[in-house]
C-alpha cells in the first residue's frame, strides 16, 4: 500500500507514469520541486516543508515527465503511494478525500499567487514577498528576530521568483544594507520582525 521511505539531500524522486505513478507525502524535510526544459534550464515550480503533498496529485496516472522533485535537506523522510491505490483509498473514506481536495485548492491558490506576483510585483516584492512566506512556514523566533535555516542557493530563489541570480545576491545584499536582514550560506536571520508579518 504505502511505503515510507528516507531521501538524502539532492536525491530526486520521480513521479512514474501509467499505473505506476506515485503520489509522495512529505513528512520531514524540505523538498524542491522543478521541471527542465530541452536545454536543462531549471524552472522551481515549488519549495514544500512537511507536511505537503506531491506527485501525480489528479490520480490520473499521467503527471509531467518534465517534473520532478529533489530533496534540499537530509534525511527528508516520504510516504510513498502508488496513485491508483491512493485513489482508492480517497473513495474509501470521504474526510480524507475532504482533506486532500482542500490541500490541492490551497496549492492552486498559492500557484495564482505567484502568477500575480510575477505580473504585479517587482523582483525585490517578490524576494520580499518570498521571505515572508518562507519566515512564516519555515522561520523560528529569537527575540526580534526571525532565523531561517538556509538551505536554498541564489540561484534556487532566483529560481521561485522568476529572476535571475545576480538579481537575487544584489536585492539581498540590499535588504542587507537597509538593515533588514543578515544571511550567510547556513541561515538567514530576518531583523524586526514586524517587517516581516
Amino acid at each position: 500500500m504505502a511505503k515510507v521511505k528516507t531521501v538524502f539531500r539532492g536525491e530526486t524522486l520521480s513521479y512514474g507514469e501509467g499505473s505506476y505513478s506515485k503520489v509522495y507525502l512529505l513528512i520531514k524535510g524540505k523538498i524542491k520541486i522543478t521541471e527542465c526544459d530541452t536545454m536543462d534550464n531549471e524552472l522551481i515550480k515549488d519549495i514544500l516543508t512537511a507536511p505537503d503533498l506531491f506527485g501525480d496529485l489528479g490520480l490520473e496516472g499521467n503527471p509531467s515527465i518534465d517534473e520532478f522533485a529533489e530533496a534540499l535537506t537530509a534525511n527528508t523522510v516520504v510516504c510513498v503511494f502508488n496513485s491508483t491505490e491512493f485513489k482508492k483509498i480517497l473513495g474509501e473514506n470521504p474526510m480524507m478525500a475532504m482533506n486532500y481536495a482542500n490541500a490541492v485548492n490551497n496549492k492552486l491558490k498559492k500557484l495564482e499567487n505567484r502568477h500575480s506576483d510575477l505580473v504585479f510585483r517587482d523582483a525585490k516584492s517578490r524576494l520580499i514577498r518570498f521571505m515572508k512566506n518562507w519566515a512564516r512556514s519555515d522561520g523560528s523566533r529569537m527575540g526580534d528576530k526571525i532565523i531561517l535555516n538556509n538551505y536554498l542557493t541564489h540561484s534556487d530563489i532566483a529560481g521561485v521568483i522568476s529572476t535571475s541570480r545576480q538579481s537575487v545576491n544584489v536585492l539581498l545584499n540590499e535588504l542587507r544594507d537597509a538593515g533588514m536582514l543578515f544571511y550567510n550560506r547556513k541561515r538567514i536571520e530576518l531583523n524586526n520582525t514586524m517587517n516581516w508579518n
